[in-house]
């Protein structure tokens, strides 16, 4: 559970009865999106209330009867996805600067500059989106809002998304090593050869190439061999 003073209230009516819960302000909403989050990760308490100013607790037949069930934790999350979410203008203006970092980070993971194939650092990014008086929405999610920005900022700086397939080759003394690291990375392709070098081609946001060849230099001492194959 969240501490109580960072909580908001999730309120929903439903068959002329009301409901409050107390509730993390941004992961309610990622609830409320769809997202899959443990409950007990998301409130503040373990109570239903039908006026939580008043601290009034709402009755097990009254849940039973609006929602078919007394399981809290399904209760909570029916309210969080029909009801409204409570928030303040100061838990906004935090939501939404925690957003706008979300967003810029995911550009810069997934985008590039097309003259060069080079990922744009978030410091520029940012600059763009300033210059271009983009809105962050602190509601929704970064990848709902990461195309839109991108299509905005186009006018400030060369940018687009893309991914890209990189062919590897990494020496046996180091490939168990960076086998484990490439694990979460998509492989279109992948080998061992005889000598127990592994090889691969990976499929990966554009803008993580650099941190891919950082990442695999520093297991290999340097010994990894790459090509990027395209980007797309």
């Amino acid at each position: 559970m969240i501490p109580l003073d960072k909580a908001v209230v999730a309120r929903l009516e439903k068959q002329g009865h009301h409901f409050d819960i107390y509730v993390d302000p941004e992961k309610s909403w990622e609830i409320k999106e769809g997202k899959d989050i443990p409950v007990d990760d998301v409130i503040a308490s373990d109570e239903i209330y039908k006026d939580a100013g008043k601290a009034e607790k709402a009755s097990e037949e009254v849940l039973e009867d609006v929602f078919g069930t007394t399981d809290y934790r399904e209760i909570c999350k029916t309210i969080m996805r029909e009801g409204e979410i409570q928030v303040t203008t100061e838990q906004r203006r935090k939501m939404q600067e925690n957003r706008k970092k979300q967003v810029i980070n995911l550009i810069a993971m997934e985008a590039i500059d097309p003259r060069t194939n080079s990922p744009h650092p978030p410091a520029r990014i940012e600059m763009a989106m300033e210059e271009a008086k983009v809105h962050i929405d602190p509601f929704k999610s970064p990848q709902r809002q990461m195309e839109k920005v991108v299509e905005a900022i186009q006018d400030k700086i060369p940018i687009k998304l893309a991914r890209a397939r990189i062919a590897i080759r990494i020496p046996s003394e180091y490939a168990g090593k960076a086998y484990g690291y490439m694990h979460g990375f998509k492989r279109v392709k992948e080998e061992w050869g005889n000598d127990g070098s592994f090889m691969a081609v990976i499929d990966i946001p554009a803008g993580l190439q650099s941190q891919l060849f950082e990442r695999l230099n520093e297991i290999t001492h340097g010994s990894t061999e790459t090509k990027l194959l395209e980007t797309y």
